[in-house]
């Protein structure tokens, strides 16, 4: 099973493409071009980070953020089936307590999915870096709720 999986942004989100052992593609890149991917894409989940209140103020990148996941969810071929993950199911995917924050999910990712490697020797993390690391959690928590 392939997730495509993203952390979306006001302007550029995280991405990872991931087979359930590594990620096959990882990076940052802008909303524009992941739209036209997303709407490419052939694999067979498309997981989205869900924009969850939690009683905070919140500012237009929030909003312009949404805006964008729901862009994301329109251009896959079946909108209805994105699965929505919310940053709290990422975080018990990855047997972490709910007050983790960004440093613990992505080490928990680094010893649950394996490490980054380099070049000559790519690990399964390997082109992981920056706001992908939350879209890694992403696919991985989809990937284990779709039974894998």
């Amino acid at each position: 099973m392939i997730v495509l999986a993203i952390d979306p942004g006001p302007v550029q989100s995280g991405v990872v493409r991931f087979d359930g052992e590594r990620a096959l593609f990882a990076g940052v890149l802008p909303n524009d071009d992941l739209l036209k991917i997303v709407a490419d894409d052939r694999g067979d989940v498309l997981a989205i980070e869900k924009i969850v209140s939690y009683g905070n103020v919140v500012g237009n990148e929030v909003f312009d953020t949404c805006q964008w996941a729901g862009r994301f969810q329109q251009a896959w071929a079946c909108p209805d089936e994105v699965q929505m993950v919310k940053r709290l199911q990422v975080k018990k995917a990855l047997h972490l307590p709910g007050s983790a924050n960004d440093k613990a999910v992505r080490e928990a990712l680094l010893r649950i999915v394996g490490p980054k490697g380099v070049k000559a020797n790519p690990g399964p993390c390997y082109g992981v870096s920056s706001h992908s690391w939350a879209a890694l959690g992403v696919a991985y928590a989809a990937w284990q709720l779709a039974g894998g």
